[in-house]
């Protein structure tokens, strides 16, 4: 994971106007001890939460220092929410209890004052808890930081636990478990008050849930008590000693509630409509919409998100972002750019419960708009979201139809769910073409929205050349054709090894470079070298800002199966480089003879979807298109000046984002569409149970198909094993070393593979 630590949490105060409550949800505790060094960036990232409903009590422990008495003091008067108990010094474990004790919360988060926590923090703590009415404790995975940055991620191990401590302080604590074990105990030094406390915890068979996202930033100090104890061997017996004796008593079988769950783990979970009357924001002046996406990951569907959010932002449209699918979410921090509301739902909720999360979310941030874009379990939540937000407008983004997925993809079902829907915008014109031809999503529901690029930054003008050539080791006389994609089968990169071949048969000059990663990356790596082509086609993996590799390249080829409209192409155009391109998707919309050449597809989609065989004559018409445009100077330059001034007067960002901005206006403000959500809201409460279980039943589908890919995946291991000769061994030594009768086994297996 990619993390870039300059961007911590708490650099400034965010969230000013917080809303008035009566009653705190959770009470943060914070024992302070001259602790002014860092304490501002604490502050700030905890008044700077999404969750703002809590009380934060600050225990001053006997500090000494002036000057951070003064602080503590001057930041605790600007937000009501915050008491300060003074006392005499104690120690770390006497400040928590005393914080624990003037608590008026049933939830506890400890918090030390030179930490920080990600504004979600709370919020997702707060629900991990939620749904697990029986566990003791919630905690995230981590980032270190100052003195040495790290990601922790580690499972949780009750029995490791014991002599290793894998946990960090943070977490969100129930009160009367705290309280059952004695809070932390107080002894002559500090110790490991942390680590003996979650060992009291497991000697109750108390268990954690451990949420996966990376939200508790911990402060890692050369000059910290950690550091100081281990530096003292009489202090670190003394330390020992007293980890030993917790362990003791340790249940080493407890188990954590680990997210991401890999499937649901309830059965015809019935969802439950709340009333939540607490408002995250004292006022509501800008117009606010709520992203159903499935991850925030690289890729031209979640560029266009990006695009989207920063560029409304920009229009005076909040975006506020729930993600439905687990994943490295490696584009976080982008999009945390423009949001900092971003809940990776699969990281602290079981999937049947997304919808009542959602719920909660849209009547606390008072949504105005719901967008849908890629996410099967958005999309199947439609109808019970219509049924109990009639003020709430709909709408979603089609990339393309897919008709190797689900008869259709994602454009398959918006078409299911058009009569919920008030705007489909799709990328291109053939995708509607689809929805309204086939599908039969009435004409003035869709529309297209081309997805653009942002002119401004992908500028020829503003980047060096040399990057690839000097990356490579490159003659300056080799010319780069760029093949920009995630190495999938839906992008033919093996296709693009036969066209790379025959190019380079008649200019021997011409080099092809594959930007990008993805999961048959090490394989086309391979069959690169089999083919012995390793001196013209080079793969260097994903490329974070790629207008380099643009700059450096005469022509981009993609020579896709399946296209919406391809990101890549408008980043190419946008470069002044001319595009050969498969005809799929949307693709014509924007590449044809003017910006460089579109080739007929002769692969079914649905035949052989990760075939290696390719039709002679589609790679003879890449191949003649690419040395046509190539070998002709004055072409070329024609094409290079019509793809710039193409993207500047249809395909841009700022075209996209106004037209997207125009729309959500229109809906939301439009009294006519007011009238249509709530009829048919008033409608569908008349359908009772339905929209209930049609999400109920969607679930129960997903469940079972995830079921299913598992037993798919360990027969073909246990194929593997029989075909490679292992298996009789395997049953040999469960019989020899476990006493197992296994009489017959052989031949039976033999009838499963035959």
């Amino acid at each position: 994971m990619n993390v870039d630590f300059t961007k911590k949490p708490g650099k400034t105060a965010e969230r000013e106007l917080y809303p008035d409550f009566d009653k705190p949800l959770v009470s943060v505790i914070t024992p302070f001890y001259n602790a002014g060094k860092y304490f501002a960036e604490t502050f700030n990232s905890v008044v700077n939460q999404t969750f703002p409903w809590f009380e934060w009590i600050i225990v001053n422990d006997g500090s000494t220092q002036k000057e951070d008495i003064e602080l503590l003091h001057r930041l605790a008067e600007t937000d009501r929410r915050i008491t300060v108990i003074t006392q005499e010094n104690g120690g770390l474990s006497c400040a928590r209890n005393t914080g624990i004790a003037n608590s008026n919360t049933e939830l506890i988060a400890p918090l030390d004052a030179d930490d920080l926590i990600a504004p979600t923090y709370l919020e997702c703590l707060y629900w991990g808890l939620y749904y697990n009415a029986d566990a003791a404790w919630a905690y995230t995975s981590s980032y270190g930081f100052h003195d040495q940055e790290y990601v922790w991620q580690y499972p949780f191990n009750a029995e490791r636990l014991k002599t290793y401590n894998f946990l960090n302080y943070a977490a969100m604590i129930r009160k009367k478990d705290a309280l059952e074990i004695g809070g932390y105990k107080v002894e002559k030094w500090s110790y490991y008050e942390d680590w003996r406390f979650w060992l009291e915890m497991l000697g109750k068979s108390k268990y954690p849930v451990h949420i996966a996202s990376c939200l508790f930033w911990y402060r890692r100090l050369e000059s910290g008590m950690l550091s100081t104890i281990n530096k003292d061997p009489e202090r670190v017996k003394f330390c020992q000693n007293i980890i030993e004796n917790a362990a003791q008593n340790a249940d080493g079988q407890v188990e954590a509630v680990e997210y991401p769950f890999k499937m649901s783990q309830e059965s015809f979970y019935i969802p439950e409509y709340k009333e939540w009357t607490m408002r995250a924001y004292r006022e509501h002046e800008r117009i606010r919409v709520l992203w159903l996406i499935p991850w925030m990951m690289m890729g031209g569907a979640d560029k266009f998100n990006l695009d989207a959010i920063s560029g409304l932002k920009e229009n005076n449209i909040d975006s506020f972002i729930l993600t439905t699918q687990s994943g490295t979410n490696e584009w976080r921090q982008k999009f945390e750019d423009y949001t900092d509301e971003i809940f990776c739902m699969p990281d602290f909720l079981d999937p049947v419960h997304y919808i009542e999360f959602v719920s909660y979310f849209i009547q606390t941030r008072e949504i105005d708009v719901l967008m849908v874009t890629d996410s099967y379990d958005g999309y199947y939540m439609l109808p019970w979201l219509r049924k109990h937000f009639p003020d709430l407008v709909i709408m979603d983004y089609v990339h393309m139809e897919e008709w190797y997925w689900r008869k259709g993809g994602y454009a398959r079902t918006s078409a299911a769910l058009g009569w919920v829907l008030e705007k489909t915008f799709v990328c291109n014109s053939s995708t509607r073409n689809v929805l309204v031809e086939q599908f039969g999503r009435k004409e003035e529901t869709v529309d297209v929205l081309y997805i653009g690029v942002d002119q401004h930054y992908f500028n020829r003008n503003l980047v060096k050349e040399g990057f690839l050539h000097q990356k490579l080791k490159l003659e300056a006389k080799q010319k780069i054709i760029l093949f920009p994609c995630r190495i999938h089968p839906q992008k033919r990169p093996f296709f693009m090894l036969d066209i790379a071949w025959r190019v380079h048969q008649q200019i021997p000059e011409i080099v092809f470079v594959v930007a990008g990663d993805g999961g048959q990356l090490q394989e086309l790596k391979q069959e690169v070298s089999v083919r012995k082509m390793d001196a013209f086609v080079f793969c260097i993996g994903q490329i974070d800002d790629m207008r380099a590799c643009y700059k450096d390249s005469v022509l981009t080829l993609i020579c896709s199966l399946k296209e919406g409209l391809s990101l890549t192409a408008y980043e190419s155009l946008s470069m002044g480089v001319p595009v050969v391109s498969s005809d799929v998707g949307g693709q014509k919309d924007l590449i044809g003879k003017d910006v460089g050449a579109l080739i007929p597809l002769r692969q079914k989609e649905w035949e052989d979807f990760d075939k290696r065989e390719f039709d002679q004559e589609e790679r003879d018409e890449y191949v003649e298109q690419i040395v046509r445009i190539l070998k002709d100077p004055i072409l070329y330059q024609k094409l290079s000046d019509n793809c710039r001034d193409k993207i500047e007067k249809m395909f841009s960002i700022d075209k996209m984002v106004q037209k997207l901005s125009e729309e959500i206006y229109f809906l939301r403000n439009d009294g006519e569409s007011e009238i249509k959500r709530k009829e048919l809201s008033e409608k569908m409460q008349q359908f009772c149970s339905f929209p209930d279980d049609y999400y109920t039943m969607y679930h129960m589908w997903r469940r079972k198909d995830e079921e299913c890919e598992e037993v798919w995946r360990e027969r073909c291991w246990f194929e593997a094993l029989w075909k490679e000769g292992k298996v009789k061994r395997l049953i040999y030594i469960a019989k020899e070393r476990m006493g197992i009768h296994l009489a017959g086994c052989i031949d039976k297996i033999k009838k499963i593979f035959s």
